[in-house]
């Protein structure tokens, strides 16, 4: 009989653990999603942008922004738009850090790292096509002996 290397030697019961974890983890995350806001302003408090997972959420602009040329007021709403954004990435950042730990466990690791999440599927993917040949080459030759 062919061994099937690591695979057969999985703790099914491990693995379903902690995928539950990770699952009641996501979820406990994603009741908390709302909660994060995003917020910046520009260095004149002209423009004040509010940003959340739906996007802008709150957009002020001063009264004397209307003063400001249209490219000038574009300007600044790009730029705080821009800010507020990275505001509540860093804001999500930190409570998937919170969440999850800066473990291996942690999903945002694969935003800032998006060659490291490629390798990981890549690695995946080859454990998965040898464990597929190994399955298919057993069952060829259950096929042989049974002489169907």
């Amino acid at each position: 009989m062919q061994e099937f290397g690591d695979f057969a030697n999985i703790d099914i019961d491990r693995l379903l653990k902690g995928a539950g974890e990770q699952f009641a983890l996501m979820e406990e995350f994603q009741k908390k999603l709302d909660s994060y806001v995003g917020r910046a302003q520009d260095e004149h408090g002209l423009v004040t942008v509010e940003y959340g997972q739906e996007g802008v959420r709150e957009l002020d602009l001063h009264p004397k922004a209307l003063r400001l040329s249209s490219g000038e007021l574009a300007d600044l709403i790009k730029a705080a738009l821009k800010d507020a954004a990275r505001d509540f990435q860093q804001q999500i950042h930190e409570a998937m850090s919170a969440t999850f730990g800066d473990s291996g466990d942690n999903p945002m690791k694969y935003l800032d790292d998006p060659e490291a999440a490629g390798r990981e599927i890549k690695e995946a993917q080859s454990a998965y096509d040898r464990t597929f040949d190994d399955v298919m080459g057993e069952l060829n030759r259950i096929r042989l002996r049974m002489e169907l």
